[in-house]
């Protein structure tokens, strides 16, 4: 293992950020940070090996140890402690008979728990292997982890209730970035440019909020970090803060009726967060005051007005 652990060092060896980019890479192939790896980073690098172990344990995406196939994140911040986030981390403990923090001794399963997730008009959060559930009961969970062992990534878009259509616009000119020409689960796509490397071209999205269903003018390998503009005003679209779960860029796009959206730069990383506090019903206008529902025809639309 030492020697591809020395090409990863001399691959990233000298960037910006070298020292980051060398341990993502490591992690996206063992699943984890093992202590033999961070050790000939160390060496191979001539930093101490407390400051690679600095970096290891500051970022929330890095692990010190093996995680399981599937990884639980349940949110504990302010907003979902109150509608009983910590008693929904406690049912996923019973039954999977382990503690946050910790894997099941056949490795498929991991659980953690997390300060926020970007979603808090929604909670209590729960992410599943990048798989968004919003207002989670306890009931729910056993039907989760039923979920995951299925198979999250194989769903049904017209069947499954917690996909739907929503309309994006640049959140700095106020363009819509929809395409009604250019067809993705039977909806209008999310039309962006894209670059990386040396490459400059277009990238259609499914509308659909739970689809990962992408078309792109180059094929994008897996874990690269894509620069996005938008289409009318070329501005970059890049958010203030990184993806909880593998630290890229986050890109963010404004949802009509008001909310951000926002998806990780990275290809293969499926992490997404719906920011709803701002939102402005379409039909009230009342700011947080809301209990806003699944939208119809992409528009937020509050309790108040079923």
């Amino acid at each position: 293992m030492s020697y591809i652990i020395e090409k990863i060092v001399k691959k990233h060896n000298g960037e910006l950020g070298g020292v980051i980019a060398i341990l993502e890479e490591i992690q996206s192939q063992h699943s984890y940070l093992p202590e033999s790896a961070l050790k000939t980073v160390a060496l191979e690098t001539g930093r101490s090996l407390v400051e690679i172990y600095g970096v290891a344990t500051f970022y929330k995406y890095f692990s010190l140890k093996p995680r399981g196939e599937h990884l639980i994140s349940v949110c504990l911040g302010t907003a979902c402690h109150v509608r009983q986030g910590s008693v929904i981390a406690k049912e996923f403990e019973d039954l999977l008979g382990i503690h946050a923090g910790e894997t099941t001794l056949n490795k498929e399963f991991s659980l953690e728990t997390v300060n926020c997730l970007g979603a808090c008009a929604r909670g209590p959060i729960v992410v599943v292997d990048g798989h968004y559930f919003s207002n989670v009961k306890k009931a729910q969970v056993s039907q989760i982890i039923k979920k995951a062992r299925e198979g999250l990534d194989s769903t049904d878009v017209k069947e499954d209730q917690r996909i739907f259509a929503i309309k994006l616009r640049c959140p700095y000119c106020n363009h819509s970035l929809l395409d009604p020409n250019y067809l993705i689960d039977d909806n209008p796509t999310v039309r962006l440019t894209i670059s990386f490397g040396r490459k400059h071209g277009w990238l259609r999205l499914s509308s659909l909020y739970g689809s990962y269903s992408i078309k792109s003018e180059y094929e994008i390998p897996i874990d690269t970090i894509v620069d996005f503009f938008c289409p009318h005003c070329h501005t970059e679209l890049v958010g203030s803060s990184s993806c909880p779960t593998c630290n890229a860029p986050m890109v963010p796009m404004a949802i009509y009726g008001g909310g951000l959206i926002q998806i990780c730069s990275r290809r293969g990383c499926k992490n997404h967060m719906m920011d709803l506090v701002n939102s402005i019903c379409i039909n009230c206008e009342n700011r947080h005051t809301c209990k806003f529902i699944k939208p119809e025809g992409g528009v937020w639309y509050c309790e108040e007005y079923k």
